[in-house]
């Protein structure tokens, strides 16, 4: 959603530029606001008129696992008085993305048909590190649908070896 990110995009900014001194801790802190935040009952919540955002922001407290910094509470705190708990999410990801290309890491995503055990994906995470030609940080998600092999995508870059895509492009081949 283009609006959301466009809301994000100012928070996450700010927050990297806060937090150049500990990116890695902000981050989990971050990830885990952006989880908790992304409940539809926590969402209901936040939007009702019945509770404050000093009320909801209690509530958030409680059920993180651990107890925010300061900066993560003053954060908190900003995003919720302006009622911008929806996009907590999408600030994460950009977030992490500033962080990553600050490193000179991508995220990539791999969907696969079958999980990957971990000596399989370090040796696709070196594969794709060498055709994509940058440091990737692989997260893999299922997808049954693919029947076999395996779809990347890093950025607006899709690598597709899955059996549907095969199957797909020989439909249109043979149509044609």
């Amino acid at each position: 959603m283009a609006e959301l990110a466009t809301i994000a995009r100012p928070y996450a900014e700010a927050l990297f530029q806060a937090a150049r001194a500990d990116l890695s801790g902000t981050e989990r802190w971050l990830d885990a606001l952006a989880q908790v935040s992304s409940e539809p009952a926590l969402q209901a919540v936040a939007d009702s008129p019945q509770f404050e955002a000093a009320q909801v922001f209690d509530l958030i407290q409680g059920v993180l696992p651990q107890p925010l910094p300061a900066a993560g509470a003053n954060f908190l705190r900003a995003v919720l008085d302006n009622g911008r708990l929806a996009a907590l999410p999408e600030i994460a990801e950009q977030f992490r993305a500033q962080k990553n290309a600050l490193a000179g890491v991508f995220d990539a995503t791999v969907q696969s048909a079958f999980p990957i055990d971990a000596a399989a994906l370090a040796d696709l995470s070196s594969v794709l590190e060498k055709r994509f030609g940058r440091k990737l940080q692989l997260s893999v998600t299922l997808d049954p649908e693919l029947i076999g092999g395996v779809r990347v995508v890093v950025g607006d870059e899709v690598l597709d070896t899955s059996v549907r895509a095969s199957l797909e492009h020989m439909k249109r081949a043979l149509s044609a």
